[in-house]
């Protein structure tokens, strides 16, 4: 079964970077082929319910890997940071 995975980041946000590397790592570690999309928050054309994450929130069908859930404005870096890979291969493992 293929899943959607998603990487909600922006520019400027210094997670961003790291969540990118960690989503391929975590892909090619599965045998999965690196394809996903990104949702730029600053780009008008991402849509309002990916507005709503943090700086960088990586989601796989949906679900944000890390177990939150989104707020009600999210132009901010996450406090946490890029998930891990381990986080992101168990999400991508269990759902």
């Amino acid at each position: 079964m293929k899943r959607a995975i998603e990487l909600v980041y922006f520019e400027g946000c210094p997670h961003a970077i790291v969540a990118r590397e960690r989503v391929a790592e975590a892909m090619r570690s599965c045998g999965l082929q690196e394809e996903w999309t990104e949702w730029d928050l600053m780009d008008a054309k991402t849509p309002d319910w990916a507005k709503r994450f943090g700086s960088p929130t990586v989601l796989v069908d949906g679900e944000d890997v890390t177990g939150a859930g989104p707020g009600a404005s999210a132009m901010a870096c996450r406090a946490d940071g890029a998930p891990s890979t381990s986080v992101i291969v168990k999400a991508l493992v269990d759902w």
